[in-house]
């Protein structure tokens, strides 16, 4: 059964960091605001190879990648 995780960032490195994740799902909202994000989502985390899997664009602006995630090294 899929097992979707939304917003625990805590959660989601450490299953990254488990290996058990099949799937990383990323929406690209095209957006400049002209500031600097400051706290990077998988930060302390290892570093992944994804391979993109699927993508779809909605509305010709967003964009949902589907990528496959495999440890770098």
């Amino acid at each position: 059964m899929p097992l979707r995780s939304h917003g625990s960032l805590s959660l989601n490195r450490t299953l990254m960091a488990a290996g058990l994740v099949d799937h990383v799902q990323v929406t690209l909202f095209p957006v400049i605001t002209g500031r600097t994000g400051t706290d990077p989502v998988f930060e302390g985390g290892g570093d992944f190879d994804l391979e993109l899997v699927e993508s779809r664009t909605f509305d010709g602006h967003t964009q949902e990648l589907l990528y496959r995630p495999t440890p770098h090294g």
